[in-house]
């Protein structure tokens, strides 16, 4: 799939990783639907991206409003052959803290948006892109989700974030088994420690502490190499049903 076709909905698209996917998807000819929950920084987003982008406030925990989203922006786009998942949160917290054990809302909380949020988008995605008509190989859509290297080597205090993500990693092979009869490409990628918001918010020793953690390059990756890895899945068709570190080589310590 070429960028300047794609017509994609992008979850989590008024900042960080998503942001720089939807800034290459609409760099490169390709139209884009931001959703998030954040009005003022959605709508300064797509005002950003120009007449290729439009910005829809959603919930990704709710179905009813992803189903209507996701049709809402097929329509706005002329189509719909994309779904990029990068709509997260941290949920960070001990299992048995200061304070006690963890609230069960908070570890629900973490699941439903990070893993059922994803699973919610994308099959309400994929609903619609199975009626699309079938390109190179009968490919019909192509869903990506993002996990985190935390899926396999959680830190103490992610339990609820390593688990929200490991099952991202977990249904990605039999998602797409199960849509490969449709055309349906589903891909993950696990993002090691990046530069995001949150990261910019951190003190700058703590900056360089992450950096030198990272054997090579020592540095945080950058959200446009996440949105360069997103544009290499799209373009490529045997890439299918598998998770891509994109981690300069690091491996989680305890804490």
């Amino acid at each position: 799939m070429q960028l300047d076709q794609v017509r994609a909905v992008v979850t989590g698209g008024a900042s960080g990783l998503g942001h720089a996917v939807a800034q290459h998807i609409v760099a490169h000819g390709g139209r884009v639907a931001l959703f998030d929950v954040n009005e003022e920084k959605g709508q300064s987003a797509a005002k950003e991206l120009g007449g290729a982008a439009r910005f829809l406030r959603t919930d990704v925990t709710s179905e009813e409003n992803v189903v209507a989203n996701i049709a809402a922006a097929r329509e706005s786009m002329g189509g719909l052959n994309v779904v990029m998942n990068c709509a997260g949160i941290l949920g960070a917290g001990r299992v048995l803290g200061k304070q006690g054990p963890m609230p069960l809302k908070n570890f629900a909380g973490t699941v439903m948006v990070n893993l059922v949020g994803s699973f919610n988008v994308a099959k309400a995605g994929a609903a619609l892109m199975q009626a699309n008509d079938p390109g190179e190989d009968g490919e019909r859509g192509v869903i990506v989700n993002t996990a985190s290297v935390a899926a396999y080597e959680g830190q103490i205090g992610q339990a609820a974030y390593s688990a929200s993500k490991g099952g991202v990693v977990g249904m990605t092979l039999p998602m797409a088994r199960e849509l490969s009869r449709f055309g349906i490409r589903v891909m993950t990628i696990a993002p090691g420690i990046f530069w995001t918001p949150m990261v910019d918010g951190m003190p700058p020793q703590v900056q360089e502490s992450l950096s030198a953690s990272i054997p090579f390059p020592s540095r945080l990756g950058k959200a446009e190499e996440f949105a360069q890895t997103v544009a290499f899945i799209l373009g490529n068709r045997y890439l299918n049903g598998s998770v891509i570190r994109l981690d300069g080589a690091v491996r989680l310590a305890p804490k």
